[in-house]
């Protein structure tokens, strides 16, 4: 009986340490501007996986219950060329690229941490470049 509840410590140990995945991943994502009516798919990487976090049984307002999610660590940005704007639109578009990602608190000052989100292959146009 030791041994077996030893072992299940053990594997619940290993699975919150190996299997917490968090890591770089490549994604496309859609890029749009209002002023050039189309939307150009840009390959990038950005952040995924799973992290260990547990809920509290009941609340307590002296602990906060921070859920951890697997966001970046570090980013830098980038900027495309939007096709076909008119002439007077400024038409360069500057997204995110995650070059390290951490377990950690998602702050929405700068990330959209809901749960139901548009999702990176939105396009409110009809017309789509590659």
């Amino acid at each position: 009986m030791m041994k077996s509840v030893q072992f299940s410590f053990l594997f619940c140990c290993w699975r919150a340490i190996c299997c917490s995945s968090c890591e770089l991943s490549n994604i496309t994502i859609m890029v749009e501007k209002r002023e050039c009516s189309f939307c150009i798919s840009i390959n990038t990487t950005w952040c995924a996986g799973y992290c260990y976090t547990q809920d509290l049984v009941y609340g307590d307002s002296a602990r906060p219950n921070i859920q951890k999610t697997c966001t970046f660590k570090e980013l830098v940005y980038e900027t495309v060329k939007v096709p076909g704007c008119a002439h007077h639109a400024d038409s360069l578009y500057t997204y995110p690229v995650a070059t390290e990602c951490h377990c950690g608190k998602c702050v929405s000052e700068s990330t959209d941490c809901t749960v139901r989100g548009l999702g990176p292959s939105y396009c409110s146009f009809s017309e789509i470049k590659e």
